[in-house]
């Protein structure tokens, strides 16, 4: 994976608020160029990272065949349509089938895709698919609740929109009793 060039993102940051009608060179912009570099070097961090590499060995051996949910993990990205931010929830559900991961390592498969220019369509399927790949389970739901800044703030302008999507994958797909359990348990509060 290419690493950021960071002086080179301010310099271009420097260049965009020069073309906004700004003066970069203004007190209170002097050192925004830099801290965008910075911002966006964070906000895009999950291209250097991988799901085996978050996991980090957190996966376990353990002979049991029960839901687990990990609900209300909190999502921020941003959209690569405009590049404003979309936040959220997310709600992640698996059958294990002979091994668990880490629960702290749930959120931060989440965070590995969500810290990339996205979607949220893709950033649903992909943290699904990425707990079934690493986790081997007999099954894998996510759902994730969002608003998008780029319909808040711009365009449209609906400030209480919330986007839902989910993706449901192996048994999550085909019984309807597995994913109706999934959905009761997130929506049970």
């Amino acid at each position: 994976m290419k690493k950021t060039n960071k002086e080179r993102i301010a310099e271009l940051v420097r260049q965009l608020l020069a073309e906004l009608g700004e003066d970069p060179a203004r007190e209170g912009l002097k050192g925004t160029p830099g801290r965008v570099a910075e911002a966006l070097a964070f906000l895009t961090g999950g291209y250097g990272q991988s799901p085996r590499r978050v996991l980090n060995g957190a996966v376990f051996q353990a002979h049991l065949n029960h839901m687990i949910i990990v609900r209300d993990i909190e999502v921020y990205s941003l959209c690569e349509h405009h590049l404003l931010p979309f936040y959220g929830r997310c709600h992640v559900g698996y059958v294990a089938d002979d091994k668990v991961l880490g629960v702290s390592k749930i959120a931060r498969i989440v965070d590995c895709f969500a810290r990339r220019l996205q979607i949220q369509e893709r950033l649903t399927e992909q943290v699904a698919q990425s707990i079934l790949e690493e986790s081997g389970a007999e099954g894998v739901g996510v759902v994730m609740e969002c608003r998008h800044l780029c319909m808040m703030m711009r365009g449209v302008g609906k400030q209480n929109s919330v986007m839902t999507t989910s993706a449901v994958l192996g048994s999550f797909r085909t019984e309807a009793a597995t994913r109706q359990e999934f959905l009761s348990l997130i929506n049970s509060k």
